[in-house]
């Protein structure tokens, strides 16, 4: 059965639109140039214990493996900034109090990966209804698909120093989606570069980890350190972490271009349980129990309770106070001593270590 014509690009980018997507466009599966300079940043060991990436390197290098068929990839972006002008500013006045936990701000409110999916999903029916059926299969961050690299092929934005996605009006706060499809669709054009001479992402990087333009190493993101990383946290790298228990958004805040982010549509990414500016002693006395039920259809419960616990002790150990006779200091001690047997050994390990900066408890 022969398809009808395909849906012209306005048609595309209009019933994206209607879905909540803020970003469009498409690209080819040719991502050769990127491929190589993937395969380069693996052989340098800058993954870390993110094996899975060296594991399914192949099938990021060549889409067809991983959707065999598919000819193009339709990009898409959602905003997910906060509702609030000065969100900039309320985020470094977060970091500057050492007994608040610092959430990266795409965490605060429900996962993306399976809100984006779904509505990728829907924009697939809705092309079905236009031309039949036809071979599609959606992402978000959940498999080996080079999002940044297709989004910029695009034209959604450019790939800023920092490695992330940049548009010029609305920096670089929205996730990415792609819809692999075996439909021939027209491709749009990259759009120019614009971080000049600027360095601020790498400058305000807590723990040198952006060490190169367009250059991570993940061993040393907090990011990584916060999420990716199973075991303990290297003890050099625990005072760089300050009150960032889950992500880091330090070259985000940093960049000049969020200024013009743009906040989420809706109340899906709005901040739940109020972790835009918990008390780390609040927090790190949750029970399993109480961190799997509030981190439901959240991306933070996919660290799970224990590196949850080891993420805040770190926190709770860099919660100083001049003078050590604070109530905050107070109530980081008090806290931190209730978990010294915890069940975990890396939680006490952690617990040990923080104890240690507050000069033993």
């Amino acid at each position: 059965m022969s398809r009808k014509p395909l849906p012209s690009r306005t048609d595309l980018a209009a019933w994206a639109s209607e879905l909540g997507f803020t970003g469009f466009g498409i690209a080819t599966l040719d991502v050769a140039a990127a491929a190589q300079g993937l395969r380069d940043w693996l052989a340098g060991g800058f993954h870390g214990e993110m094996d899975y990436l060296e594991r399914h390197a192949s099938l990021r290098c060549e889409p067809q493996q991983l959707v065999p068929g598919a000819l193009s990839a339709i990009m898409v972006a959602l905003d997910y900034a906060p509702d609030d002008p000065e969100w900039v500013a309320a985020a470094w006045a977060n970091l500057e109090d050492p007994h608040r936990a610092y959430v990266s701000r795409y965490a605060l409110g429900r996962d993306y990966h399976r809100l984006v999916r779904l509505r990728l999903q829907k924009l697939a029916q809705r092309i079905s209804a236009a031309v039949g059926d036809f071979g599609y299969r959606a992402f978000c961050d959940s498999a080996p698909v080079m999002e940044v690299d297709l989004a910029r092929q695009a034209g959604i934005g450019w790939r800023g120093k920092h490695t992330l996605l940049l548009e010029r009006a609305r920096g670089s706060t929205f996730f990415l989606g792609a819809l692999y499809t075996d439909l021939a669709l027209p491709a749009d054009n990259p759009v120019t570069e614009h971080c000049g001479n600027c360095r601020r992402c790498l400058e305000v990087c807590p723990t040198g980890a952006i060490i190169a333009p367009y250059r991570l190493d993940a061993t040393r993101c907090i990011s990584y350190l916060t999420i990716e990383l199973a075991g303990s946290i290297p003890p050099e790298l625990r005072p760089l972490i300050g009150n960032r228990i889950y992500g880091c958004d330090d070259c985000q805040l940093a960049c000049p271009w969020n200024r013009w982010a743009q906040p989420a549509i809706g109340t899906d990414f709005a901040p739940r349980h109020g972790l835009e500016a918990s008390e780390l002693a609040e927090l790190f006395a949750w029970t399993r129990a109480e961190f799997e039920s509030r981190m439901a259809g959240s991306a933070i419960a996919r660290i799970g309770h224990e590196r949850w616990l080891r993420n805040i002790a770190v926190a709770l150990g860099n919660a100083v106070t001049p003078g050590m006779a604070g109530p905050g200091h107070i109530r980081a001690i008090v806290a931190l001593q209730q978990r010294i047997n915890d069940p975990s050994p890396m939680v006490r390990e952690h617990v040990d270590w923080a104890l240690a900066r507050h000069g033993g408890g």
